[in-house]
């Protein structure tokens, strides 16, 4: 069995992500911190699902149960425990999200103490422990040398303090109404206030967490109210977190969804011209459109591309000193400020841009036309090696010799094959879609 996927250990919370499967995880990463522990703390954050309850105590015990101390600080986006388990001096931090997925799944992140997300090996490393039996009962502690754990209330200030300092100072939004979907998850509480005390005037939708309503018709990846509450309120622009907030999807004051990729392309750019963007260029990865690239290329800047993830992106953005970097869906990173991906943060630098260039968002945030794209996930019942698959190396030659990109791929949380071609001729890439997904179908759900 595998545990770790593209962001960290996920699945149906009682079923793959048991309480017995989250306490030995948490054994396994707590054995493997502490060969490098300096604090013997670890910090762990959730967002508002009901399963969270049952895997945060499941964690506490198995960090205890080795002799780690536990600090517990409750609801929190994804990008607060990076930060916060680096301001706090924890050997590592873990958030129990399952991030834009359904209330059904759960999952366990990890963060290193400089509130990076582990890399490959590290992971890797955690999951042999996780497998060796002797390790696992060598590492329990008796007596006065089992953890502690206590809960901490009011680290959500440090957060804001940060939040607000990523935003000029000779800047507000005072004259800004904003239209903010918190997807009943974990910025529910952060996300108005931070805006509020800058000066905006908000509206927030889906602000009631009940455990089972995260990301339910709502957020990031269901826009339809905040695209519809943008036109009533006659706001100047809609902004919509995910379940943990560490992405967001950002609508103009036409109610229109701003593409992921001219996002990007309006920040770089914007950065450029302030003189805050470092390494000569950005990151995206291999989902995004050729149109961002050919805009790059205009403004003297190079793009760079990773796999599909936020790490990914952070790996390549470390490796070539570039401070921004992000994905199509919404996962932007501005490390100045964040070591991940942050909704809050990317919205505060979108505001910047509107305030400071004076134009609104339909103009200011679509700096470039997209090549036609189109992305379809299509449900499989197996994940059949792509490569054992009988008649898709033609499919592919017909595909590029039709002027068509490719990029196929498996989800690695979900049991989703995403298929995204891209092509000059809109016509032509919509009927080749629609032969690829028939194929698939067949290949993989006959």
């Amino acid at each position: 069995m595998k545990l770790f996927g593209t962001d960290g250990v996920r699945g149906e919370a009682g079923t793959f992500l048991t309480a017995g499967l989250a306490m030995r995880v948490a054994m396994a990463a707590g054995i493997y911190f502490k060969a490098h522990s300096k604090t013997n703390k670890i910090l762990i954050g959730k967002d508002t699902r009901r399963s969270g309850y049952m895997i945060e105590n499941a964690i506490v015990s198995g960090l205890t149960a080795i002799g780690y101390d536990v600090i517990q600080i409750g609801p929190m986006p994804t990008p607060a425990i990076a930060f916060i388990t680096e301001n706090m001096r924890c050997d590592a931090g873990i958030m129990i999200s399952a991030s834009h997925n359904s209330y059904e799944d759960n999952g366990i992140k990890f963060f290193d103490s400089a509130g990076d997300k582990l890399p490959q090996s590290v992971e890797e490393e955690i999951e042999k422990i996780y497998f060796n039996n002797e390790m696992i009962q060598d590492a329990q502690v008796r007596g006065k040398n089992i953890g502690k754990a206590k809960r901490i209330d009011d680290v959500i200030g440090r957060y804001i303090v940060q939040l607000k300092n990523s935003f000029p100072r000779d800047l507000s939004l005072k004259d800004m109404r904003i239209v903010l979907d918190t997807a009943n998850g974990a910025g529910y509480i952060v996300g108005p206030t931070v805006l509020e005390e800058l000066g905006a005037e908000v509206i927030v939708l889906h602000n009631k967490p009940d455990g089972f309503n995260i990301n339910d018709g709502c957020g990031a990846l269901h826009t339809k109210d905040l695209c519809e509450s943008v036109i009533k309120y006659r706001a100047d622009l809609g902004i919509a977190l995910d379940g943990d907030a560490d992405r967001l999807v950002v609508v103009d004051e036409n109610g229109e969804v701003i593409d992921g990729d001219q996002l990007l392309g309006a920040l770089g750019s914007y950065m450029k011209d302030t003189c805050t963007l470092k390494g000569g260029g950005i990151v995206s990865t291999v989902m995004s459109n050729k149109g961002l690239d050919d805009f790059m290329a205009e403004k003297g800047l190079k793009l760079f591309r990773s796999d599909v993830g936020d790490k990914n992106v952070l790996e390549i953005m470390k490796k070539e000193s570039i401070n921004f970097g992000g994905e199509q869906s919404g996962h932007v990173i501005i490390n100045d400020f964040a070591k991940t991906g942050d909704g809050l943060v990317s919205a505060l630098q979108i505001l910047a841009l509107l305030i400071n260039t004076k134009q609104k968002a339909s103009k200011a945030l679509r700096p470039f036309s997209l090549y036609p794209q189109k992305l379809i996930n299509i449900n499989v019942k197996i994940k059949k090696p792509l490569n054992e698959i009988d008649g898709l190396d033609d499919k592919l030659k017909e595909l590029s010799q039709n002027g068509i990109h490719h990029l196929i791929r498996y989800s690695g949380t979900e049991n989703k094959l995403r298929v995204l071609l891209e092509c000059r001729d809109a016509k032509k890439m919509n009927l080749h879609m629609s032969d690829m997904v028939d194929f698939f179908q067949k290949a993989l759900n006959a």
